[in-house]
């Protein structure tokens, strides 16, 4: 029996994004954000994303790169092609303290499932189904901006560099605030381990386990 997912009885918000590119920090090493844009609009989505995902979502983008080996989403792709699964769409469908959580809609024997992922994950997998991408209203309200050439600016100020730039410093900012474990106690470094495995930030989580780590 066809099962709805309950994304779609709110589609009347539903925005359709298209992937403008992946751009890269001039200033930070490693650092990428991929660029959405609205498909009847002129606000782009930007999403930091890390080095490996920046790369499969490059390589599915230039059709004509063929890794000798499948990459981790061409993997799932192949196995999900042998068990006729299907990733109709994908949805990123939270905005919470700067991390976007991502679904993806998958369908096999008529039969519709949603499965939670991290948005880079999704994409990646939605370019090698063909699958569109979506966001609500109100995230690109929210998260949405105006990416636009100033012609005063040098050629060589690329705009979308400059954002990558400005969206790192703003995470080296705030990981800068929190380097600083000395003071806290286990029980306050645990909850701040917590929440930063909760908002898949996997880097500071690491950071933080390697204190606790130095306290046992």
């Amino acid at each position: 029996m066809f099962k709805q997912p309950f994304f779609i009885e709110s589609n009347m918000s539903l925005v359709r994004l298209n992937i403008k590119g992946i751009s890269y920090s001039q200033t930070q090493n490693g650092a990428y954000a991929l660029i959405l844009s609205e498909v009847d609009g002129e606000r782009k989505l930007p999403i930091v994303i890390g080095a490996f995902e920046a790369q499969s979502i490059a390589i599915a983008l230039e059709k004509e790169i063929k890794p000798p080996r499948p990459l981790t989403h061409d993997l799932f792709k192949n196995f999900a092609d042998r068990f006729d699964i299907i990733v109709k769409q994908v949805i990123i469908h939270k905005l919470v303290d700067g991390v976007f959580y991502s679904s993806i809609i998958c369908e096999r024997d008529k039969i519709e499932e949603i499965i939670d992922a991290r948005t880079s994950d999704a994409i990646a997998l939605a370019l090698r189904f063909q699958a569109p991408i979506f966001t609500y209203k109100n995230i690109l309200d929210q998260a949405g901006i105006y990416l636009k050439v100033n012609p005063k600016k040098d050629d060589d100020d690329d705009p979308e560099s400059l954002l990558v730039d400005e969206l790192v410093s703003e995470d080296v900012e705030m990981a800068g605030k929190e380097t600083s474990y000395k003071d806290l106690s286990l029980e306050e470094l645990n909850r701040m381990l917590d929440q930063a495995v909760a908002n898949e930030d996997y880097e500071l989580a690491a950071r933080i386990r390697d204190e606790i780590s130095k306290r046992d």
